[in-house]
């Protein structure tokens, strides 16, 4: 499987966009990197993960748009970048009824951490949203025609310790990257 990270913000070139003053550092590299094992994880319909810039990277490959920033262009009262501890929950996000992670967590709404200025902003056609925020933001997610391609907004990695929801999504990644049938 492929776990697509958070880190550096994704270029607004992948979505046709100028980059704005307000858009943080981009990591071409990175970019043209993961462009490449997307291509092949979807071409081959190997399992993928993305989490936080990895929604957004993913979103942004396959045809969607995003917002650079935020706080400037999409001005909300819901906290989408707390101070430590990380692991702790800020916002919560309604999950869609009978999507994925629905069933996997059997339930509506799911208390999240949050740490991003970058997110959503039209959704990918090749992408069917899992959850929103309260503020409408896409938080969650996945492929519908490829066997496990989910993404997620916020950090089940800095809660996997403290959140069973979080190591919930950890092990469907795994069970999906260990199945032998591919």
């Amino acid at each position: 499987g492929f776990l697509f990270t958070g880190g550096q913000d994704v270029s607004p070139a992948i979505y046709g966009e100028e980059t704005l003053p307000v858009c943080g550092d981009c990591c071409k590299e990175r970019d043209e990197m993961e462009r490449k094992l997307l291509a092949l994880a979807w071409e081959q319909d190997k399992p993928v993960l993305g989490i936080c810039r990895g929604i957004q990277f993913i979103n942004a490959v396959l045809g969607g748009t995003l917002y650079q920033d935020l706080p400037s262009q999409k001005p909300s009262e819901v906290e989408h970048h707390q101070s430590p501890p990380y692991d702790e929950p800020i916002h919560d996000v309604r999950i869609i009824e009978n999507s994925p992670l629905h069933r996997l967590l059997c339930q509506m709404e799911l208390s999240v951490n949050s740490y991003h200025h970058q997110a959503v902003k039209e959704l990918s056609t090749k992408l069917d949203a899992m959850a929103y925020s309260t503020d409408g933001l896409v938080e969650a997610v996945y492929a519908p025609e490829k066997k496990y391609i989910w993404a997620v907004q916020w950090h089940p990695e800095f809660s996997f310790h403290t959140d069973e929801n979080s190591r919930k999504i950890f092990s469907a990644f795994v069970a999906a990257a260990s199945d032998p049938r591919g």
